[in-house]
């Protein structure tokens, strides 16, 4: 609410005033810039931050940059918490565009501590995806019917006929069972969009301002002054920065220069280096016959793998996974202003069949049936844990992909975010005496870097988790050896054929387990089950009714892109 502005009016033509709650507005008479001129003296009217010490009761004043996921959800927590928040958003309004985020089980019981309603009503536009057949399939013996055969067979060694399709399946439901939690899935991010402001709205209307950017900031003993882009400040007593991995907030914090700045090289952008790889993407609505018994499928094969998800409503997303250097653009990117034409996605999709040549015709089929405009590509940009700098600076602190961004493969971007503002005004909230009141600005210093010590080791591990995965996959694994036939011969597929057990029955299980140990609800005994029983009967319904619309009507485009966000 304390937005420094500078208004000069005539005195005697004062007409109104505009009162800022709680702000006492000072008046200083200003001479006319000449005696020569006829401008009478004027009054310039300061609206001033309000100096009321914490202790007064009042309640704490909560700058976020970012209207993300994890902007939005910090926003509702420190909302119900009592803050007293706004948000500022870099676009102008917020629209109904986004692909899918993937919510572990992790996120959705983070979700449920928050608010109940707020886990009931993304629940009700869920799709889950941890209760089916997830895991990695062998790209090169696949079958290409899409068929479900078992995993582990021993006799497979000894018999050719025993299929190979699937190499290993993720754990997801039975580690999500042995803590009682609900499912892995993905929610469109519009929905969730949605749902956030609504929520947020419905505590304090006005919580956000769109076409706001804060651009920089400044710590002082009283809290700290954000800098917002059109050149004006506002006060507050704590500034959260979830502004995106390009984030301003942390341009300012860690010293990085201009947002965005790219080296000589191009190899590093804002300080934070390229992965190495690139990362196709694109949406279909295709009833592929294993569509209601698998969730998500990673297909593996020599210095590659592709990816293809149930995203609920009879469409399926797919990426494929390529090393290739920064910049080799061959599809648009929306995250940075726009999609991919006809023609850019139909050479996309030629260029990936001719790199997949004699991978399995799954791949194939999923691609031919893909709307071309729906194709689109990114460069991933990936940071390492922040174990030796601390994520807050007096009064401002980083969460989300603004302090910890992450390669995609275990889905935790977003959930790690809804941690950090569940934790975040945790720490905040334990600062306030039995009153309600903060003692003081350094009690809620305190509290920002003892959320960073609460987070670090966690989000570090998740963090080399997701990277380890795409290095894995692209650099030791390779098609599995098998005494059947010539295709897996290298060091790196007898490697990956002897990692199988320990994949399956060790290191996924441990993964998994490790990511789901935060559960702040607790067990939600048999919730989980009631949820996964009503969406069966849902998904079913709605996919078959777009599917029945789709091979009347065609498809141009499967929806949404996966590459926009709601920060975008």
């Amino acid at each position: 609410h304390c937005i420094a502005f500078t208004a000069v009016f005539a005195l005697h033509r004062v007409h109104s005033c505009t009162v800022v709650r709680g702000v006492k507005p000072l008046v200083i008479l200003t001479p006319p810039p000449s005696p020569h001129t006829h401008t009478n003296y004027s009054a310039r009217v300061v609206v001033a931050a309000s100096t009321e010490p914490l202790s007064a009761g009042r309640p704490l004043k909560v700058a976020i940059a970012g209207g993300g996921v994890g902007g939005l959800t910090t926003a509702f927590c420190m909302l119900k918490a009592g803050f007293d928040v706004t948000l500022y958003e870099k676009t102008g309004e917020f629209a109904r565009f986004g692909g899918p985020i993937q919510f572990a089980s992790n996120a959705l019981s983070t979700l449920k501590a928050i608010d109940e309603k707020l886990f009931e009503r993304v629940m009700r536009e869920f799709t889950f995806t941890g209760t089916r057949r997830c895991g990695i399939k062998d790209g090169l013996r696949s079958d290409g019917s899409f068929r479900n055969t078992p995993v582990v067979d021993p006799t497979y060694l000894v018999d050719e006929s025993v299929p190979a399709d699937w190499f290993v399946a993720f754990p997801l439901k039975q580690c999500a069972d042995f803590f009682n939690l609900p499912y892995t899935g993905v929610i469109d991010r519009p929905d969730l969009q949605e749902i956030l402001l609504d929520e947020c709205r419905a505590l304090k209307p006005d919580f956000i301002r769109n076409g706001s950017p804060i651009v920089g900031y400044e710590n002082h003993e009283e809290g700290v002054t954000a800098k917002l882009g059109d050149g004006t400040t506002v006060e507050a007593d704590v500034l959260v920065g979830a502004d995106g991995i390009w984030s301003a907030v942390r341009a300012e914090m860690y010293n990085e220069g201009e947002v965005k700045a790219k080296s000589a090289d191009g190899l590093t952008t804002q300080k934070c280096p390229y992965s190495g790889y690139t990362v196709f993407a694109g949406e279909t609505v295709l009833k592929c016959p294993d569509y209601y018994e698998t969730g998500y499928k990673v297909y593996i094969g020599p210095q590659k793998y592709f990816v293809t998800s149930d995203v609920g409503d009879g469409r399926i997303q797919w990426y494929s996974f390529l090393s290739l250097p920064p910049g080799t653009k061959r599809a648009g990117d929306s995250w940075e202003g726009g999609g991919s034409s006809d023609k850019e996605g139909q050479d996309v999709i030629s260029y990936l069949k001719e790199l997949h040549d004699g991978w399995t015709p799954e791949i194939a089929y999923v691609l031919d049936n893909t709307p071309a405009a729906s194709v689109e590509q990114r460069d991933l940009y990936d940071r390492w844990p922040e174990f030796f700098r601390s994520w807050a600076q007096g009064s401002t602190v980083l969460i989300g992909d603004a302090v910890h961004p992450m390669m995609p493969n275990l889905g935790q971007g977003g959930c790690q975010a809804i941690e950090d503002a569940y934790e975040l005004t945790k720490a905040l909230k334990a600062t306030q005496t039995f009153s309600g009141s903060f003692a003081n600005h350094a009690s809620v210093e305190k509290a920002l870097q003892d959320f960073y010590k609460s987070r670090v080791l966690r989000v570090a591990g998740v963090s080399l988790l997701s990277r380890l995965a795409s290095d894995l996959i692209i650099n030791a694994f390779d098609t599995p050896w098998s005494p059947h036939d010539e295709r897996g011969q290298s060091w790196k597929s007898y490697l990956t054929f002897f990692w199988k057990p320990l994949l399956q029955y060790i290191i996924f299980p441990a993964q998994f387990l490790f990511l789901y140990s935060y559960h702040p609800s607790g067990g939600m005994g048999d919730l989980p089950k009631r949820l996964e029983a009503a969406w069966q009967e849902r998904h079913r319904e709605n996919a078959e009714e777009v599917f029945a619309k789709v091979a009347k009507e065609g498809q141009k485009s499967a929806g949404p892109s996966f590459f926009e966000a709601a920060n975008s």
